[in-house]
């Protein structure tokens, strides 16, 4: 299915609801005013976003009209709930990937299997893995990729993933810049420099101890 790109408010709010039906079901499906609060969580979100009622009612109308979310009738409050798998097409474990994508961020696929522990339980990272690769290989017939494989961050051991449910996806924009790296190496060097004459400071107090007490300094023997 063919979807247009979802706003950043459409994609947290879909992610939220996706995120609360799999760890909170007896608070599920969620009032507006619940959802809001998911949406704006200070932890696992990445960015931490602050957003409005009015702000998340939109998303909702947008999702609904994209049939990825839908209101429950018969309630005094209205009650939202996710049509995800369905209006995507997708298996409930690239669900789960691209869930934890929209909510978290570019992640690892050690990362994924580690933090969708409360959503589902991959087997192992191989697994993780092949399900991102046949999201990043979906056919154009299909909707095409929903997943794409970052560049390797400097230092970094694996690659990271990013969905594309909002649209393409600049890897420079989640690539550490030189200007990061240095003045973070500058930081642990200024650190490391302080520890080192708090160090030095101490030996110098613990020999002068040592010998009013007429004792050796530890680590010299008589």
């Amino acid at each position: 299915m063919h979807l247009r790109p979802l706003t950043e408010a459409e994609a947290r709010v879909l992610s939220t609801l996706m995120e609360k039906a799999r760890t909170v079901p007896d608070s599920y499906p969620l009032t507006l005013n619940t959802l809001v609060a998911g949406c704006n969580q200070k932890s696992s979100r990445d960015p931490v976003m602050n957003m409005t009622d009015a702000q998340a009612q939109e998303a909702l109308d947008g999702l609904k009209l994209l049939s990825l979310a839908f209101a429950i009738s018969g309630s005094r409050v209205a009650r939202w709930e996710h049509n995800f798998q369905r209006g995507v097409g997708v298996p409930e474990q690239s669900a789960v990937l691209l869930g934890l994508l929209m909510l978290r961020g570019p992640q690892t696929a050690g990362e994924l299997r580690i933090n969708s522990e409360r959503w589902y339980r991959f087997a192992d990272i191989s697994s993780v893995e092949a399900f991102l690769d046949e999201l990043q290989e979906r056919p154009e017939e299909r909707g095409g990729p929903l997943v794409v494989k970052l560049d390797r961050q400097p230092g970094a051991r694996e690659q990271r993933w990013a969905h594309l449910l909002c649209g393409p996806v600049a890897a420079s924009a989640y690539a550490t810049t030189p200007s990061g790296d240095a003045n973070a190496a500058s930081g642990l060097a200024e650190r490391v420099e302080t520890l080192e004459g708090e160090v030095a400071r101490l030996r110098r107090t613990l020999e002068d101890l040592c010998a009013q007490l007429g004792m050796s300094p530890p680590g010299q023997h008589d």
